[in-house]
């Protein structure tokens, strides 16, 4: 569609004719999206610089293809063959099964350790043999480069440089400084500074809480016989020490969150908090025996259904995730369509007389995605293309699912989702705070890595052409961030998919904006009640009924009477003097 110069045309005489001013400000917002996006397809271009347009786009797709494969032809072409089950020693059973397995697959005997995320996270956790985890920690973080055991095989470093030149390209053509720029067209964020500024402002309130995280472990790992905590140690103390800390076991858990209690509880926040009743349909035709019906009211006037998926089975697809079945809109007869969402997760289910029992981590899980939902179906929108999730920014489009999560974590929260599933007795006090500590656990360390991995995709994007490599950019950005430093020869940008190879380019930065936004905006219910109705259809009216109809700034600051501030989201994480006290 964004080629179709006659249908480009049409728009842009529709915003430019008399009718667009009787336009309310969902059509006019649709409007300006589409205007946007035909330009940013390059359709008003010369026809020189349209050719090469499509050219450089052609290319771009190929680049991405190619990092992928290297990547994943990299990351098969490594295995190490282990023998003797003792040099596991430390790993967990399945993780050892699943090595076994490996092996069996590959007609060899023993174990067999890769670079496939689950068996590399197993050895860098778990594995009590230092020389292993150093050797697999190499191999790992030297996947498609110029370094490590297969260095310049399946080099990702061309790839990347041209990915670079191309993007700075395509950014030049459409009238962009730079590909940064490019990038925020469609974002919430409204300018390079403001993003800059947001991530270091995060980062240096954030770096003196890593640096005593790092102390902390340092101090822990030397008490267990290793003075010098190297990159390839880190995971394994950190989880010793998160271990014999906050020993929460998710199975203990499992047993206070069965899933009627925490749908109830969960429904019940949701009804308190925007003012909707809840109701399971029966008797509808659905695609698995499993598959749940509700429907939503308010004053008893239909407001949406919802489908809940949520259990594991054979050929389901893996994962979690919130699908718009149906949009919302009034059609050309005048008539109202509801919304109806799916909602998919993968639960284990009721076993053995059992009722479905899910870990505290699933329980986050099914508010997330409920958070989604909410935001689909509580629209008050009737234009489809900017009703519920449509056409929200990227950067935003997170804020209603984890502000959900927020629930799972707070007392009056967890009072009406958990009770055992035997005696029905809320979770023990004792249980409740070592979850809350182990939320927190080296979360200095775990923001300042998320801070390394945005600022690196921001610059490289943003000063591209400036004459310094990838990997002096990310050096620049360890200078700054870092308080541990890996080893010379990381080479991480070769892996890094999420900015090469996926949608992320210049836009990693939206997972900690999301963040900041969930934490600020619950902060209100912090200061008003966590189930204060009133503040509960603020939110309601500012954020999910308008769905992407307006600017998420405008819609923020008319929910929280100013912009965005990064002090709630420090002191959820345990980053500022108010947490640490």
């Amino acid at each position: 569609m964004g080629q179709n110069r006659a249908l480009f045309q049409a728009y842009e005489a529709l915003a430019n004719g008399p009718e667009a001013a009787t336009f309310d400000v969902g059509q006019k917002t649709i409007l300006e999206q589409s205007l946007r996006d035909f330009r940013l397809s390059g359709i008003d271009l010369p026809p020189e610089q349209q050719k090469r347009y499509a050219e450089v786009q052609s290319k771009l797709s190929e680049l991405g293809s190619q990092f992928s494969n290297q990547l994943l032809d990299a990351t098969q072409a490594w295995t190490k063959l282990v023998a003797d089950e003792s040099a596991l020693a430390g790993l967990t059973d399945s993780a050892k099964q699943q090595m076994a397995a490996a092996a069996k697959a590959k007609d060899l005997e023993g174990y067999l350790i890769t670079l496939e995320f689950p068996s590399y996270y197993a050895v860098m956790t778990y594995a009590e043999d230092r020389a292993l985890r150093e050797e697999v920690y190499a191999a790992y973080c030297t996947r498609a480069s110029d370094q490590g055991p297969n260095a310049g095989k399946n080099d990702n470093t061309p790839v990347m440089e041209q990915i670079l030149d191309l993007r700075q390209e395509l950014a030049q053509l459409l009238g962009y400084a730079n590909f940064a720029e490019l990038s925020l067209a469609t974002k919430m964020a409204e300018s390079s500074d403001q993003v800059l500024s947001f991530l270091r402002d995060l980062a240096k309130r954030s770096k003196p809480f890593a640096a005593q995280d790092l102390e902390q472990l340092k101090a822990y790992a030397a008490e267990q016989g290793c003075p010098d905590l190297q990159s390839w140690d880190s995971g394994f103390y950190g989880e010793k020490l998160r271990e014999q800390r906050y020993s929460v076991s998710q199975e203990i858990l499992r047993a206070y969150f069965p899933i009627d209690k925490v749908l109830g509880g969960l429904f019940a926040i949701v009804q308190r908090l925007y003012g909707i009743e809840i109701a399971e349909q029966k008797g509808f035709d659905t695609w698995h025996p499993d598959v749940r019906l509700f429907e939503i009211k308010e004053n008893g006037q239909h407001v949406g259904r919802f489908f809940f998926d949520l259990y594991a089975r054979a050929n389901k697809r893996g994962g979690a995730w919130m699908d718009g079945a149906r949009d919302r809109r009034r059609t050309a007869e005048g008539t109202l369509q509801s919304p109806v969402a799916n909602l998919v997760c993968n639960f284990t289910p009721a076993v053995a007389g059992k009722p479905a029992l899910l870990t505290h981590d699933e329980v986050t899980t099914l508010f997330h995605e409920f958070g989604h939902g909410l935001h689909h179906l509580l629209t008050r929108i009737d234009h489809a293309g900017v009703s519920g999730i449509n056409g929200v920014a990227w950067d935003a489009v997170e804020l209603p699912s984890q502000f959900m999560e927020n629930w799972c974590w707070e007392p009056e929260g967890l009072a009406l989702i958990s009770g055992h599933y035997e005696t029905g007795e809320p979770l023990p006090q004792d249980l409740l705070e070592k979850m809350l500590a182990a939320k927190n656990f080296q979360s200095g360390l775990m923001m300042v890595r998320q801070l390394e991995f945005s600022l690196f995709d921001f610059e490289l994007h943003a000063t591209h052409g400036d004459g310094r490599s990838v990997l002096e950019v990310l050096e620049g950005i360890r200078d700054e961030v870092s308080v541990m430093r890996p080893p010379a020869y990381n080479r991480f940008p070769n892996s890094f998919a999420h900015i090469f190879a996926g949608g992320y380019a210049a836009g990693y930065y939206s997972y900690k904006w999301a963040e900041v936004l969930s934490a600020d905006a619950f902060s209100k219910f912090e200061e008003d009640g966590v189930l204060n109705a009133e503040t509960g259809r603020a939110f309601r009216e500012a954020i999910l009924a308008r769905g992407g109809s307006q600017a998420p700034m405008v819609l923020f600051v008319d929910f929280r009477g100013r912009e965005p501030s990064i002090d709630a989201l420090l002191r959820h994480s345990g980053l500022s003097e108010d947490a640490a006290a």
